[in-house]
């Protein structure tokens, strides 16, 4: 029988549930989204799942034809021949999928099976005949398996004797770590991944044989002045044996030189293909002067250092990049970066900072950028053009599925709006990929507590409790930080502790709105105490400058206790009046 994805609106999961029961008792195995789970990684498991199918049936409804996500999957069906369009209650397709027979459930309200089942069902059988006859299997049955080359590339130490260059150290490493994620031959390990390793004696063959992986990078730099010494070894992960060494004292000039030579004579070690265009990606560094992307590096490692929620972490990264924009005003991450720094400060923190206009002149430069598409939709949003704000996010999602901001991006945006569940998956990938992301975790401790999962939850509260304590070490006066921590110490059972840290969050940073809310919903949610909760939350409705916040207070499971609380609602509805935003 035929692999059948099924594509609907979030308004239509009954009717979608329904219907995919229904095409399952025929016999075809059915995908749908309710198959993905915490921790999935929710763009990859679509994909796969409609790359697979062998049919896809798109329910049109007045929800639908309006949602980019539904046409996205439609397209994709229509432009490989697999579409299968159904319709309820005579909806009308959108335009570019008018030219298709059309099967029409007519008022089906999910109760039995829809009218002209027989239909559909026929339709899906003939459709997956065709897909299937269009790719005959060129592959012998007794072939074995190609083995693919496998990397992983770990953290390169940092020999300059000087701490604060390990920004340096861990820069290069990842621009290795993107070069051989461009070459469609090897499969690389992923960065959160890989930088797990950061600091430890383990044991390389031991390494390869955890993550299945044929071979290993390991390597060294030394910054001083204006001299680098950059080392790297290809190590075999099964025979411990190298396969390539080699070391480069340069000038700093030569840097990007130095990255394409490494990453160059690993493919040519490795005894892969490398493509023209693989090739090109290789040797695009974004900028060709070393001072800005030393200064971008700066920016980037306090970007994902665990500082999250203080003004002076995104007053900073804003600085650098601007600096490093004025060496290289074409130089499109940096533009990009600061416009997700100026973008907190804009709608955290109340500051007149615009954001847009970095991230449209970074798309100017390089249209394939998803973090500036995430700054736009956050814009979108702020002005309640929820469906271009959707699809600027949705376009993000394309561009990069592996990016830590987009899948933030996109987690906060389904939060907001009410989808707690939607918002897992991507809640749950943005806080594998940083081992310093404090605050997804966070976040995904309100959405486990939302849906009643009890185990996620404590798993969620420990992430936290382990991450904040790293980042308080290295900064005590991170107000954020610390209320995050005392959410999750209060739901570990660490009661005391819990309200040292939440004391010291407001005395040390009483202007910070958002240790003010998560203060507050520590305060719901361990300690039970609604009027000091409504007390602590006073100040942030007074001065929140974001319609987005306030649709994050209304859809947040941790405000349930005080949601029809009258002082609660006034203050909402007086934030509401004062960003001019509908009752």
């Amino acid at each position: 029988m035929a692999r059948v994805f099924l594509s609907y609106a979030r308004e239509d999961a009954d009717s979608a549930r329904q219907l995919a029961e229904a095409i399952g008792r025929a016999g075809h195995e059915i995908w749908w989204d309710r198959h993905l789970h915490g921790g999935s990684q929710f763009a990859t498991e679509i994909d796969k799942a409609l790359k697979n199918a062998e049919a896809v049936v798109v329910l049109w409804t007045d929800s639908s034809v309006n949602s980019a996500w539904v046409q996205d999957e439609a397209a994709e069906g229509r432009d490989t021949g697999r579409l299968v369009p159904i319709s309820l209650n005579g909806c009308r397709p959108p335009l570019g999928f008018r030219q298709f027979h059309t099967v029409e459930l007519g008022a089906w309200n999910g109760d039995g099976d829809p009218a002209h089942l027989d239909e559909l069902l026929e339709a899906i059988g003939k459709t997956a005949g065709t897909a299937a006859a269009a790719t005959p299997s060129t592959t012998p049955a007794d072939a074995p398996p190609e083995r693919k080359m496998s990397i992983c590339v770990l953290p390169f130490v940092n020999m300059s004797g000087e701490p604060e260059q390990e920004y340096f150290s861990d820069g290069i490493s990842e621009d290795i770590i993107t070069d051989l994620s461009n070459v469609s031959a090897l499969s690389v390990v992923a960065r959160n991944t890989s930088f797990t390793f950061k600091g430890e004696s383990i044991d390389v063959k031991e390494i390869a044989e955890k993550l299945c992986v044929t071979h290993v990078l390991e390597g060294s730099v030394r910054k001083a002045g204006d001299r680098v010494r950059i080392t790297g070894q290809l190590i075999d992960g099964a025979k411990g044996d190298h396969v390539w060494a080699a070391r480069y004292d340069r000038d700093l000039t030569d840097i990007f030189a130095i990255q394409d030579e490494i990453s160059k004579a690993i493919v040519e070690a490795l005894k892969v293909k490398l493509l023209p265009a693989e090739k090109k990606k290789i040797e695009h560094r974004g900028t060709s002067n070393v001072e800005a992307y030393d200064l971008y590096l700066m920016a980037r490692q306090q970007w994902i250092s665990g500082t999250f929620g203080t003004v002076r972490r995104e007053q900073s990264i804003a600085r650098l990049c601007r600096q490093a924009t004025l060496l290289d005003p074409e130089y499109a991450q940096a533009w990009a970066l600061m416009g997700l720094a100026q973008l907190e400060l804009r709608f955290v923190h109340g500051h007149d900072e615009d954001a847009l206009s970095a991230a449209e002149t970074a798309l100017e430069i390089n249209p394939g950028l998803a973090e500036a598409h995430c700054i736009k939709a956050r814009y979108l949003e702020e002005e309640s053009r929820t469906e271009e704000a959707e699809k600027q996010i949705r376009t993000a999602l394309k561009l990069d599925p592996e990016s830590w901001e987009v899948n933030r991006e996109v987690a906060r945006m389904l939060f907001r709006h009410g989808h707690i569940r939607e918002a897992i998956p991507f809640f749950e990938k943005a806080a594998s990929m940083n081992d310093t992301d404090w605050h997804n975790p966070l976040m995904l401790m309100t959405c486990y507590e939302g849906i009643g999962d009890e185990a996620q939850l404590r798993q969620a509260a420990l992430k936290v409790r382990d991450r904040v304590q790293i980042a308080v070490a290295a900064d005590p006066t991170n107000g954020t930080a610390l209320a995050s921590g005392a959410h999750a110490l209060g739901e570990l059972g660490d009661k005391d502790r819990a309200r040292e840290w939440m004391r010291r969050a407001l005395v040390l940073d009483p202007d910070n709105l958002v240790m003010r809310y998560n203060s507050a919903c520590a305060i719901l949610r361990r300690f039970g105490d609604n009027q000091e909760a409504l007390k602590t939350l006073q100040p942030f409705f007074e001065a929140v400058t974001s319609t987005t916040w306030v649709w994050h207070a209304e859809a947040d499971p941790d405000m349930g206790p005080i949601r029809d609380d009258p002082l609660f609602k006034e203050m909402l509805s007086a934030a509401k009046q004062r960003l001019g935003m509908a009752e």
